[in-house]
C-alpha cells in the first residue's frame, strides 16, 4: 500500500544559520524516520563538538566541510514517509555563492520552504529565494518563521514578518503562499502543534506537507515522450523506452514522431509488470507502434493533434553554474530532454540582479548569475514554454571541452530580437521613400466596386518559411482551388521576381530587405485591384514581414508560416540549393549560413512535414471563410 501513496518533492532555502538542516532533522526525528544507529552517530558527533544538546542538523549535513563550517554547501537529499505521503527533501544552501545549488535542488520541487529567522526578519536572501522559487515555477511556497523560541513566541514579531514578506510576494508570480511560525530546535509546529503559540490556529508544517495539492506543476494534458532508448531484443519486437514527460497516452491513439513527422498508432504500452491500457506523466514505459518507423534517442513521440513548439532559436533564462564565465557566441552542447545538439548563445540580453530583481546590461555571466539569452541550435528543439511544462521547457548547457554542466535554462518561447520591440518600428518602415514630383494616382475603379463584382474580398496571403518548406507547392494548389471557385487571384514567387523586377539584387541582408520591400509594394498594388494575392517569399526577417503587413488594412493580411524541419527540407532539396550551401558554394543561405526569424503571431501555422498539401489548402480555405474574405460554401 505504501507504493501507492503520493510523493511530494520539496526544497528548503534560507539564509545561513536560519535552521534549514535543523528543521529537516526535526521532521525526520519527530516522524520516526531515522534509524537508531543514525541517531547514535549524530549524538556522538554532537558530543565530540562540545554541543550541549543533540544537533539534529547533522542528520542532513553529511559533508565533512559542512560539519566543520556549520553551513550547508551541497544539495543534501533525504527521504522519509508518513502514512499519508512520501517525501523527497532537497536541503539547498542559503549562501549567495551557492545559487546554482539551489537551482539544482529546486528544479524538480513542487513546494519550497523558505526559512526566516524571527530575530532577523525578512532579509535580502529571503527575497532572493522567493524570486528563485517563482523563477523555477514552484507552485507552492511555505514561509516558515523559525526560531520563535528566541523571541519568546511573540505574535507581533511573526505578524510583522508576514506583512513584510506578503508585500514582497505580491510582486512575484505565485498563487499559493502559506505562513507558519515554528521552532525547529524545540519542535514547535513542525510535527506537533505548539502549546506555546496558542494565537496561531493554522496547521503544522508536516500536516501542510501531507495535505498540499500534489501534481500542481505537472502538465497532465500535453503528451510528450522523449525517446531514451530503442529496445530490440529480437526481430519481432521494436520498442521505444522512456519516461512520459507530461500528459497521458493510451493504446490505439494516433501519434506523430518528431522530427520526421511520420505518424502511427500506439500498439502497446509495456512495463516490467506487464502491459498497460494507458500511461500517465512520470511513468517509465516502452511504447510499441503499429508501423515500422526509424526512431532513435532524442526523437519525441507526441499526440497527433497536440504538437509542441519547434524552433532552433529560443528565448531563455539561464543560471550560470560554471566558474568559467559565459563565452558570448561560444559553442555549447544543449541537452534538452533526451536530445543533444550543438548550440550558440547568440545574444545575452541582460542579467538579473536577484536581490533587487532589476535588469542590468552585461557582457557575460559569471558563477551563480542569472540572465536572459537568445539560444540558437543547429537542430530544432521540440519544447513547450517552461511555465506550462517544466519537463520540456528546461535544458542544460554543457561545455564540449570539459563535459561539465555550465548552465541550467528555462525556455520562455521563440527567440526574439529585443531591439525589434522598440516602438515605432513599423511606422518608420512605412515612411517609405518616393520619387520627386509625383502624385499617387487613384485607381479608376474603387476597391469596393471590384469586391462587389468579384463576389469576395481582397487579401494578401503571405507565405513565409525556409527554402523547400513547400510554400510554392501549397500556394499553387490553393490558387487552383480558388480559381475553380471563381476567385480573382495573383501569384507572386520570390524566384520569379528575381528573374526581372528584382534581378539586380543579391542575398545580403540589405538586398533581402530591398527584395521584400519591392515585393510588398507589388502585393499592395495587387490588393488594390481586388485580388487574393498569394505571395511566396522566404522573407527571413520579422521586420520586413511587418512592413509588408503595414501596407494592407487590418484583417486583410494573413501571414502563413510554412513550417518544416530543417532535416526534412535538406532531404527534399529539389533545387540542390542546400547541397551547394553546405558545400560553401552559396553564401548567406537561409537556414545554413543566414538566420531565419520564425513568426511569433502568424495567422496560420502549417507543417508540411506532418500535414498533406490538401489538408493545408482546406485549412486555409476555412480560415478565409471565417475571416469573411471568401463567402461560405454554397453562398
Amino acid at each position: 500500500m505504501n507504493q501507492q501513496i503520493e510523493l511530494l518533492r520539496f526544497t528548503t532555502a534560507g539564509s545561513v544559520d536560519d535552521g534549514k538542516s535543523t528543521l529537516i532533522g526535526r521532521m525526520l526525528y519527530d516522524s520516526k524516520a531515522i534509524f537508531a544507529d543514525q541517531m547514535e552517530a549524530v549524538e556522538q558527533a554532537s558530543a565530540s563538538r562540545g554541543d550541549d544538546e543533540v544537533d539534529l542538523a547533522l542528520l542532513t549535513d553529511g559533508l565533512r566541510a559542512e560539519r566543520e563550517q556549520k553551513i550547508t554547501i551541497d544539495v543534501a537529499y533525504r527521504y522519509f514517509a508518513t502514512p499519508k505521503r512520501k517525501f523527497i527533501i532537497a536541503d539547498t544552501p542559503g549562501h549567495t555563492q551557492y545559487t546554482r545549488n539551489m537551482v539544482t535542488g529546486a528544479s524538480t520541487a513542487e513546494l519550497a520552504i523558505i526559512l526566516i529567522d524571527a530575530r532577523k526578519g525578512v532579509l535580502t536572501q529571503s527575497k532572493r529565494h522567493g524570486f528563485l522559487a517563482t523563477l523555477l515555477r514552484i507552485p507552492h511556497l511555505v514561509v516558515a518563521v523559525n526560531k520563535m523560541d528566541l523571541v519568546d513566541y511573540d505574535q507581533a514579531v511573526y505578524d510583522e514578518i508576514v506583512q513584510d514578506y506578503a508585500e514582497f510576494a505580491r510582486k512575484l508570480n505565485v498563487q499559493d503562499v502559506t505562513y507558519i511560525p515554528l521552532s525547529a530546535l524545540r519542535g514547535d509546529n513542525v510535527v506537533d502543534k505548539s502549546e506555546r503559540m496558542p494565537w496561531y490556529d493554522g496547521s503544522t508544517l508536516l500536516h501542510h506537507l501531507e495535505n498540499v495539492n500534489v501534481g500542481a506543476s505537472l502538465n497532465n494534458v500535453d503528451f510528450r515522450f522523449p525517446v531514451q532508448y530503442v529496445i530490440r531484443p529480437h526481430q519481432n519486437f521494436r520498442g521505444y523506452a522512456g519516461q512520459v514527460a507530461s500528459g497521458r497516452i493510451a493504446q490505439g491513439e494516433e501519434v506523430v514522431i518528431l522530427p520526421s513527422g511520420l505518424s502511427s498508432k500506439v500498439k502497446s504500452i509495456v512495463t516490467a509488470e506487464g502491459e498497460l491500457a494507458a500511461a500517465n506523466v512520470g511513468d517509465s514505459i516502452v511504447l510499441t507502434l503499429e508501423d515500422e518507423i526509424d526512431i532513435s534517442r532524442g526523437d519525441m513521440i507526441v499526440r497527433t493533434h497536440n504538437l509542441p513548439q519547434k524552433s532552433n532559436r529560443v528565448d531563455a533564462t539561464i543560471c550560470w553554474m560554471s566558474e568559467e564565465p559565459l563565452r558570448p557566441r561560444g559553442t555549447y552542447l544543449v541537452q534538452h530532454t533526451t536530445r543533444l545538439v550543438n548550440g550558440i548563445v547568440s545574444e545575452l540580453n541582460y542579467k538579473i540582479d536577484v536581490d533587487t530583481m532589476h535588469r542590468e546590461t552585461a557582457e557575460t555571466l559569471t558563477l551563480n548569475e542569472i540572465g536572459r539569452i537568445q539560444l540558437t541550435t543547429t537542430q530544432p528543439l521540440f519544447y513547450d514554454r517552461y511555465q506550462i511544462n517544466r519537463a520540456t521547457g528546461g535544458f542544460i548547457l554543457i561545455d564540449p571541452a570539459t563535459n561539465n554542466t555550465v548552465a541550467a535554462g528555462m525556455i520562455r518561447g521563440k527567440s526574439r530580437n529585443v531591439d525589434d520591440l522598440l516602438a515605432g518600428e513599423v511606422e518608420a518602415a512605412s515612411a517609405r521613400p518616393k520619387s520627386r514630383d509625383v502624385v499617387w494616382e487613384q485607381e479608376g475603379i474603387s476597391l469596393a466596386e471590384r469586391e462587389e463584382r468579384n463576389g469576395h474580398k481582397a487579401a494578401v496571403l503571405w507565405f513565409t518559411g525556409l527554402s523547400g518548406s513547400g510554400k510554392s507547392t501549397i500556394a499553387k494548389k490553393l490558387e487552383q482551388t480558388l480559381f475553380a471557385r471563381g476567385v480573382h487571384t495573383m501569384y507572386l514567387d520570390g524566384d520569379n521576381l528575381r528573374h526581372g523586377l528584382n534581378g539586380d539584387l543579391g542575398f545580403s541582408d540589405a538586398d533581402r530587405q530591398e527584395n521584400i520591400r519591392r515585393a510588398a509594394e507589388l502585393t499592395r498594388l495587387s490588393y488594390a485591384h481586388g485580388n487574393v494575392t498569394l505571395a511566396c517569399f522566404i522573407s527571413p526577417f520579422a521586420a520586413d514581414r511587418r512592413f509588408a503587413r503595414s501596407l494592407v488594412p487590418d484583417g486583410r493580411f494573413l501571414e502563413i508560416f510554412v513550417k518544416c524541419d530543417l532535416d526534412v527540407v535538406k532531404r527534399r532539396d529539389t533545387k540542390g540549393l542546400y547541397a551547394k550551401a553546405l558545400a560553401g558554394e552559396i553564401d548567406n543561405f537561409t537556414g545554413i549560413s543566414s538566420p531565419y526569424e520564425e513568426p511569433e503571431n502568424a495567422e496560420l501555422v502549417v507543417e508540411t512535414d506532418i500535414q498533406s498539401v490538401d489538408e493545408i489548402v482546406a485549412q486555409i480555405i476555412d480560415t478565409l471563410q471565417v475571416q469573411g474574405i471568401l463567402p461560405e460554401d454554397g453562398t
